[in-house]
């Protein structure tokens, strides 16, 4: 059964008094909603909202611009959002409008886009500082920008304008990187619905389909039950595929003895899943299969059971590395003083990412991996964290330097884990992983 998987008003009205609450003194933010994107002549990419605008909101229209005062003794918050329009609706849909704005997302005010020069501009004077997010909307900044420029116009008039231009960029990410339970209870959802993606997908390989065929089947169990679109390009790479990080072409046949890699998730109520497992197209591991996949997956559990308060990513980094070495030397895949390849990292040849990152609201979720912005000390875990763990091993095809045995192996697994009080919570509950179970899956 699909869950209801909003968050309560409540939740985004918090997190706007929390952001509030960290902005200076006499202070002014603006934060602007995302854009429809173009994808040919007059058709539209499927709307994705601004993800820092979205965690305020909860308000899911484009062009739509937060604004949050902070004064003396007093704090508003006033949303600047498309106006209703009968024939707009007929066309493309409903819009929310400025009273049901006030109504259900609980802002002081809203304002139509028209109204935003004669409703904002005022709201300027006096102020000491304005927020932005940089980096996000260039053409919003520039808008920014001239709006300063036409309150300082004003300056020889006694109007005060504000003088300092602030990056909240930063306060948005470090709030977001900690989880509340609500958001939580979707990220769990989401993994079970991409869970259940993933069997399907086992279940219904087999030798000559497309990889294509494959992801159709994920986005159908994603959409299914509720995620309606995948958090990011799903990666279905059969064979050598899975020795390209980021494939997804996806348009190739996948052949009897080869392995299948799909890293894939589903998005829901804005949150991803990022699942990785790696399984073979005619339900069986063979030796060298079997072999490198158990060290991978031996690996993974390794940094998973590592995790917990006080821990860092660095450090599981340097565990899994220690471990895949080691694992490699012994296979005869690296060569050389063992000791020497310990210091040297040397599994990085064939484990050419990171060990995992920050997952939320983006799938590569913002929030610093540091404690300080010198970079100098690396930032502990907390309760409330989350990460993905992905160890994998890659030898493409053309890698003369091994065995043949070996050639064309790529496996990943990749898990999303809570940080806890007491130490994890692994989201991923129901991607089976182990050899046996994914056998005895496929084998059904």
């Amino acid at each position: 059964m699909i869950k209801n998987t909003l968050l309560p008003v409540a939740e985004f009205l918090q997190r706007r008094n929390d952001f509030i609450a960290q902005m200076p003194a006499n202070s002014l933010a603006l934060i602007a909603a995302g854009k429809e994107v173009t994808r040919s002549n007059d058709t539209e990419y499927p709307f994705c909202q601004s993800k820092h605008f979205y965690y305020l909101t909860g308000f899911n229209e484009p062009d739509a611009v937060l604004v949050l005062i902070k004064g003396d003794d007093s704090a508003q918050s006033i949303l600047f959002s498309r106006e209703k329009d009968r024939l707009q609706e007929i066309w493309h849909g409903r819009r929310v409008g400025q009273v049901q704005a006030i109504e259900t997302y609980k802002f002081d005010s809203c304002f139509t886009l028209d109204e935003v020069d004669e409703q904002l501009l005022p709201l300027f004077i006096g102020k000491s500082a304005v927020l932005i997010c940089q980096h996000e909307q260039n053409k919003f900044q520039q808008q920014v920008l001239a709006w300063l420029a036409e309150i300082r116009k004003a300056a020889r008039t006694g109007v005060k304008a504000p003088t300092t231009l602030i990056d909240c960029s930063g306060l948005l990410d470090e709030m977001r990187l900690h989880k509340s339970n609500a958001e939580l209870d979707i990220m769990r959802q989401v993994n079970v619905i991409s869970g259940a993606a993933h069997q399907r997908a086992m279940q219904q390989t087999q030798a000559g389909k497309f990889e294509y065929q494959i992801e159709a089947e994920l986005l159908h169990e994603f959409a299914t039950n509720g995620a309606r679109h995948p958090a990011y390009s799903s990666i279905v790479a059969g064979g050598d595929n899975a020795n390209i990080l980021h494939y997804t072409d996806n348009d190739e046949v996948l052949n009897n003895g080869d392995l299948l890699l799909i890293d894939a998730g589903g998005e829901l109520a804005g949150y991803a899943a990022d699942i990785t497992r790696t399984f073979p197209v005619n339900g069986k591991f063979n030796t060298e299969q079997s072999t490198i996949y158990q060290l991978v997956l031996d690996s993974q559990n390794l940094a998973i059971n590592a995790i917990k308060p006080g821990q860092t990513l660095a450090e599981l980094n340097r565990i899994v590395c220690q471990f895949l070495t080691q694992g490699l030397y012994d296979l005869g895949i690296l060569k050389g003083n063992v000791n020497v390849l310990l210091a040297q990292r040397a599994c990085k040849k064939y484990f050419i990412h990171g060990l995992g990152h920050w997952l939320g609201l983006d799938v590569h979720d913002v929030g610093d991996y540091h404690a300080s912005p010198q970079r100098e000390q690396l930032r502990p875990f907390v309760a409330g964290m989350v990460m993905t763990i992905e160890p994998g091993i890659y030898i493409p095809s053309t890698d003369k330097t091994v065995d043949e045995k070996w050639r064309g192996i790529g496996v990943r697994i990749e898990d999303n884990i809570l940080v806890t009080a007491s130490g994890f919570e692994n989201l991923t509950v129901n991607a089976p992983k182990t050899i046996a179970d994914i056998e005895a899956l496929m084998s059904q």
